[in-house]
């Protein structure tokens, strides 16, 4: 009776843990209805946008050239939030394989654009990344962008966390992009500092540094001076996200 007793509350428990993700879930799709494929903030033909992406890339490839990662056709590469695909697209320019790519997104109209824009041979799964459809040690290198704090239940940021160093290789690297501050008109996110990136993954390396003016100087400044706006990203106080890595057993 004891056993039996015991088995109930486990499974009662992981109903529970699911109900609290699904939704967790829900009110992020209902959130990102919100945010159109295609707005125009978002546009590479806007100057603010533009500027972000140069500084993302750069960084970036910065980061992957430290770890000696540049030979990216050898590389098991996963997208967790990959959207229409825009940085798996990035990811072919620099050198990786279409076969080796995969990226997986919570909503339906952003997977049926990267199926549209991406080659064909690049996996795409629409669904929740934290039950990852992939075997332990699958992926060299894993790309997070503004995912974590797009989750505001820490629960569900864990399992997340989880799932992403299940299918990392025991060499391979987590790339970290989030903000770490709060927009306080945006209450469907929320920013994510350094103590919890460290506790979702615990035993591990973790080494993140500041990039990105905060975006709404970076939009208004950016129709008159990408320069000024690349030269105050410089500015620690002045940026918004955390660009980093994260590596098994490193700490």
């Amino acid at each position: 009776m004891a056993l039996l007793t015991f088995a109930q509350a486990i499974q009662n428990a992981s109903m529970t843990e699911l109900a609290s993700q699904e939704l967790e879930e829900a009110r992020i799709r209902a959130a990102y209805a919100h945010r159109p494929l295609g707005a125009r903030r978002y546009s590479a033909f806007d100057p603010g946008s533009l500027v972000a992406n140069y500084e993302i890339e750069t960084a970036v490839l910065k980061l992957l050239r430290r770890y000696g990662r540049t030979e990216l056709a050898s590389q098991r590469i996963l997208d967790v939030g990959c959207g229409d695909g825009q940085w798996l697209r990035r990811m072919l320019e620099w050198g990786a394989r279409p076969d080796h790519l995969t990226g997986i997104d919570l909503l339906p109209d952003r997977i049926a654009a990267a199926r549209w824009l991406c080659p064909a041979d690049v996996q795409l799964v629409c669904g929740s990344a934290c039950q990852l459809p992939h075997s332990d040690a699958t992926f060299d290198l894993i790309f997070q962008f503004t995912v974590f704090t797009s989750i505001l239940d820490f629960e569900v940021k864990q399992h997340l966390a989880h799932e992403m160093f299940r299918v990392l290789r025991s060499d391979g690297i987590i790339v970290w992009l989030d903000y770490h501050v709060s927009n306080p008109a945006n209450h469907e996110a929320r920013g994510i500092g350094k103590r919890e990136i460290i506790r979702l993954f615990p035993d591990c390396g973790v080494r993140l540094h500041r990039i990105m003016l905060a975006p709404p100087l970076s939009r208004l400044l950016a129709r008159y001076s990408m320069i000024a706006c690349m030269l105050l990203g410089k500015i620690p106080l002045l940026c918004t996200h955390y660009l980093g890595s994260i590596q098994k057993g490193l700490r």
